[in-house]
């Protein structure tokens, strides 16, 4: 009899323990016709200076495919969460990105999030690999959330080297998510204020003296990533404003390190027919120099951006449109005699439906433009355009149609 009670009481611990955690497979598959073409100019045309110099004609570049995630990017994931008693609570998250038009990307990594975090009264601190609270706000305000051939023009630009010959803005490793990270959530009890702040160690080896390192070009700092996100969301309005510093190179014997700094500041408001979204940004690309630079040095890069965009609730559908603009500053310095390059700029408009056949199922379709000034080189995406230093694309044109599900 005692057996039994000791059993039944075993069995009993053992569905409490089990009723107090979760574990939840999640995903989303989304799959699209798209089409991409880029029309170009060559870069280096009839001057005042060369008038006879012989315009080399023009190149476009297309290309039609079956793509992944034009409304929602395609993942597989799992979470769960343990409620530890007292108002703590353990979860985690593993989210691997998937390519359903080809299969060649699975759930070999949980490249997307990978993340184990302890929470309670006092907020959420968070180890992994996450978003960057830089990337918050070029989403979340952007109507059509960084996916396909709408995302905005501030986006495309501060994640990737995209001047051509012109610009010198490089990349940022770390532009939408961060590694070996640590991050602190507000909780979410404040009255609409929230936040979060998050540091990614680089995980480089360091040496003791400094002359033991290794001469090999970013082995010492590049990867660090430190910053914060912090925003006021109640009823029909929420804004944010965030700051990050990612360390995307260095040279330790030459003292040069490159970061890419960035500070956006994002809003929306919920009228009810309709939604406006807004957003600012500066990217900084920053060259440190622990000595004074010598004559010649590469100069800072600098870009401003910026975004107007709305939603129209139409009975089950929802429109989407959005305007965005960056110019990028190349910081020319005065050279007597010798006039500046008129800083590289560029624009897209982008225009969307999407239908709602059911919570989880939907149909969409986005058709975007970019068009391209004094050397930018951006595209609504699909093929990259010939780097050959002559021809530059003028202007891009792209379309996605599709179908997203969600589970």
């Amino acid at each position: 009899m005692k057996k039994s009670l000791v059993a039944l009481a075993a069995l009993a611990v053992a569905g409490v323990a089990s009723a107090q955690s979760s574990v939840t497979l999640f995903g989303v598959v989304d799959a699209s016709i798209s089409g991409y073409s880029s029309t170009s100019r060559d870069l280096n045309g009839a001057t005042f200076l060369n008038p006879f110099y012989l315009n080399r004609g023009s190149v476009k570049v297309s290309r039609t495919a079956l793509a992944n995630s034009g409304y929602n990017s395609s993942r597989l994931g799992f979470r769960g969460t343990e409620d530890l008693g007292g108002g703590l609570a353990a979860s985690f998250w593993l989210e691997a990105p998937i390519t359903n038009d080809d299969g060649a990307t699975g759930v070999s990594t949980f490249a997307r999030r990978s993340t184990v975090s302890l929470s309670g009264g006092f907020g959420e601190v968070r180890l992994g690999r996450d978003y960057t609270p830089t990337f918050w706000n070029d989403t979340v305000f952007d109507p059509f959330g960084t996916n396909g051939v709408g995302t905005n023009l501030i986006s495309t630009a501060s994640g990737f080297n995209t001047t051509g010959g012109s610009g010198g803005f490089g990349g940022n490793p770390n532009y939408v998510r961060a590694s070996n990270t640590i991050g602190y959530f507000l909780p979410p009890n404040l009255g609409g204020f929230y936040g979060q702040v998050q540091y990614g160690f680089h995980e480089k080896d360091k040496f003791s003296p400094g002359t033991a390192t290794p001469n090999v070009a970013n082995n010492s700092r590049t990867g660090r990533y430190v910053g914060g996100r912090f925003g006021y969301a109640n009823g029909p309005l929420d804004v944010a404003l965030a700051y990050g510093s990612s360390t995307s190179g260095d040279q330790f014997y030459a003292g040069v390190t490159n970061k890419v700094n960035t500070l956006n500041l994002g809003a929306s408001y919920d009228f009810g027919p309709v939604k406006l979204f807004g957003e600012v940004s500066r990217v900084k690309n920053k060259v440190d120099y622990e000595v004074t630079p010598f004559v010649g040095a590469t100069p800072d890069t600098d870009l401003t951006g910026y975004l107007l965009g709305v939603t129209v609730p139409v009975g089950a559908g929802l429109i989407r449109a959005s305007y965005s603009s960056v110019k990028y500053d190349l910081n020319q310095p005065e050279v007597l005699f010798q006039p500046r390059i008129a800083d590289p700029k560029a624009n897209k408009l982008a225009i969307g439906y999407v239908h709602n056949l059911s919570k989880r199922t939907a149909l969409y379709a986005t058709v975007a433009r970019v068009s391209n000034k004094n050397g930018a080189a951006l595209t609504v995406g699909g093929p990259a355009f010939i780097n050959s230093g002559v021809f530059t694309p003028k202007n891009s044109t792209g379309y996605d149609f599709g179908i997203r599900h969600a589970f």
